[in-house]
């Protein structure tokens, strides 16, 4: 490639030297020629590595198309037919329903007797000789039980003649009337869902909550003590109702159902209930003002169901 490079140069200096002034001498002829390449000279030593670029984009995931569906293997051989079951013993089914007897019939004419034929005994004949008794042939063998038939119903039986009507009895005494004893309280329905929650109202004078009352209750998944995502708002509803009103005492009852169908498990209630106060502890709720025990009202509980009850502070020694 060099040498072609060099043709071409020495081409276009001849086609310049053709426009310009004639050369006059030897000399100039040579001075104006340029020599063949040298020998290339030995490669340098090899530069220092560049820096590695940063990693390119990953590029676009995508499935190709199924392939194709091969073909269904040969069936496996046949296994051996098993034995044949015993036969079903012969059940004789119970007697149909005895239907209505049909009304009788119209009473036909008696026919007239007819004439009386002749009789006419003819001679016996005689006996003939008795033969030999042939001999006793082999017992075969017992025939298989054959298949259980359960025949059809019988048809209805004839309808009995209606009994003769009783005489009507006297109407007898007029009884005490007693008013019944008044049933079971029946167990309360499920709480509904949570409303919106509405506005703020005017601060009021401090008040005092004399006994415990439901404030906040959590329901948990089957088997788990987990506080629900959707519970987690309620935590901090009750630790900024606390911050606003410290002499609150917080009651968390996790009692289950007696009545519930769910086996009791009362080590699986004490993990949902230390999960309510782990949470409202670390809402910002002191420790001290927390106590964990049976305080709402047993109509109300529910298995997988934690309740926050209040009391002021002032009431709870003596309203345990």
């Amino acid at each position: 490639m060099k040498r072609g490079l060099l043709c071409a140069a020495v081409a276009l200096l001849a086609a310049s030297c053709s426009t310009a002034q004639p050369v006059t001498s030897v000399a100039d002829q040579r001075a104006m020629l340029v020599g063949p390449q040298g020998p290339e000279g030995p490669a340098g030593p090899a530069g220092a590595p560049g820096s590695v670029g940063a990693k390119g984009a990953p590029g676009a995931i995508m499935a190709g198309p199924a392939g194709a569906e091969g073909p269904v293997g040969p069936a496996g051989a046949q296994g051996p037919a098993g034995p044949a079951g015993a036969a079903g013993a012969v059940v004789v089914g119970r007697a149909g329903v005895a239907g209505p007897a049909g009304p009788a019939g119209a009473q036909g004419v008696t026919g007239q007797p007819g004439a009386q034929g002749s009789s006419l005994t003819g001679p016996a004949g005689p006996v003939g000789p008795a033969g030999p008794a042939g001999a006793q042939g082999i017992a075969g063998q017992k025939g298989v039980q054959g298949p259980t038939l359960v025949g059809p119903a019988g048809a209805a039986g004839r309808r009995g003649a209606e009994g003769v009507q009783g005489v009507t009895g006297q109407a007898g005494a007029q009884g005490i009337t007693t008013a019944g004893v008044a049933g079971a309280t029946g167990r309360s329905g499920s709480a509904g869902a949570q409303g919106s929650v509405g506005g703020a109202g005017a601060q009021g004078p401090v008040g005092v909550i004399d006994r415990w009352t439901s404030f906040r209750d959590f329901e948990f998944e089957y088997d788990r003590a987990d506080i629900q995502a959707s519970d987690m708002s309620k935590v901090a509803e009750i630790a900024a109702y606390t911050k606003q009103n410290p002499s609150i005492q917080l009651g968390i009852d996790g009692s289950m159902d007696p009545r519930g169908t769910d086996p009791r498990n009362q080590e699986l209630s004490d993990r949902r209930v230390e999960a309510v106060r782990s949470a409202l502890i670390k809402a910002g709720v002191r420790a001290s003002s927390i106590r964990a025990g049976a305080f709402g009202d047993t109509e109300l509980r529910r298995d997988r169901r934690v309740e926050v009850l209040l009391m002021s502070t002032s009431d709870v020694s003596t309203r345990d």
